[in-house]
């Protein structure tokens, strides 16, 4: 197991996975490590759900941290194809969280929610003596549709088209240039460009474009473990061979420079906002437009071959041990005490 983010696949293999439970025939689709969500068949209906944590950073004013963490919780349910349509929601909150500061929170998720058809079901609120911001509660997504309509994280094909949107690294660079501007010693200019990465971290209403667009395969957010990290999850998820062609990768204004000043691979940094897509060859076209539509940054980065792993311009490509952005995070912290 790392040190620090989401538990790698030995770690997932060896405790978890053995241990799941009570056995039950409803369970369309169970845990796996690398899959953003599961499925419940209710009388042949598809309920799909997933949990993540609640991560609220006031640095970054109280409405854009609870839409930012919002999304990051909804996305994971977006990536099936199906709308996210309720949400269990709860709140272990700080005691230096004030009531206007969690009103700010709260109207914010509302209105999301009431824009995206997404309705609060269920939910939990209460301060407690030991949390501490970021990490002030989880929340578990679902939507309902029909089972035909769920897009598999393994459903990736021989032929299909791989798309990205946004860029490796957008969410990380983001995060760290809004939150340690003065520690990251780079040009007004740049830092500037960096912080305009956290307008690009959302990516609900892209993953139902993109389903809605096209035949879409396969879809996962890149979160952490960065692209490195999602191109080996969903190939083999699928048992496939993805062939990626690194020039063709979106890079954001910002990235490389916060990248190589942190000594950090964007490729192997979260980044929430970021959309892998694999892509039947017919809807290629339709699925790029549709989302250039919306002004997200979209690319054909690759295509799905027979055999294993992820190869990038000939060279295989491993999933990153860990994310390098914990260790960055601490570092510049460091220098601002």
């Amino acid at each position: 197991m790392s040190d620090l983010g989401k538990i790698d696949r030995a770690f997932f293999d060896r405790h978890v996975a053995p241990n799941l439970g009570a056995e039950r025939t409803d369970v369309a689709v169970g845990p796996q490590h690398g899959v953003d969500f599961g499925v419940i068949d209710v009388d042949g209906t598809a309920l799909v759900t997933a949990t993540d944590p609640l991560s609220i950073l006031p640095a970054l004013g109280f409405e854009r941290a609870a839409r930012f963490a919002l999304d990051l919780v909804l996305a994971d349910v977006a990536v099936s194809g199906v709308p996210p349509s309720h949400l269990s929601i709860c709140f272990t909150l700080p005691e230096t969280m004030t009531d206007e500061e969690f009103e700010t929170v709260w109207t914010t998720i509302h209105n999301e929610c009431a824009d995206l058809g997404v309705a609060v079901v269920t939910g939990h609120t209460a301060r407690y003596s030991d949390p501490s911001h970021p990490w002030v509660g989880a929340a578990t997504a679902m939507g309902v549709g029909e089972h035909d309509d769920v897009v598999r994280p393994d459903g990736a094909r021989v032929g299909d088209r791989l798309l990205l949107t946004t860029g490796p690294a957008v969410e990380a660079v983001g995060l760290l240039s809004t939150l340690f501007p003065d520690q990251l010693e780079l040009s007004d200019d740049v830092v500037a460009d960096a912080q305009q990465r956290l307008e690009e971290v959302y990516c609900v209403r892209d993953a139902l474009t993109a389903v809605t667009a096209g035949p879409v395969t396969a879809m996962h957010d890149v979160t952490e473990g960065g692209l490195a990290g999602a191109l080996n999850e969903m190939a083999t998820g699928a048992g496939v061979r993805f062939d990626v062609d690194r020039d063709a990768v979106p890079m954001r204004a910002g990235v490389r420079e916060v990248c190589e000043s942190l000594e950090i691979d964007p490729w192997t940094a979260t980044s929430c906002g970021s959309l892998l897509v694999a892509v039947e060859p017919s809807g290629v076209d339709a699925v790029r437009s549709a989302l250039e539509d919306r002004d997200t940054v979209v690319a054909e980065i690759g295509r799905v071959e027979d055999g294993e792993g992820v190869v990038v311009d000939g060279e295989r490509l491993e999933h990153p041990d860990v994310d390098p952005s914990w260790a960055a995070y601490a570092e510049l912290a460091d220098r601002a005490r």
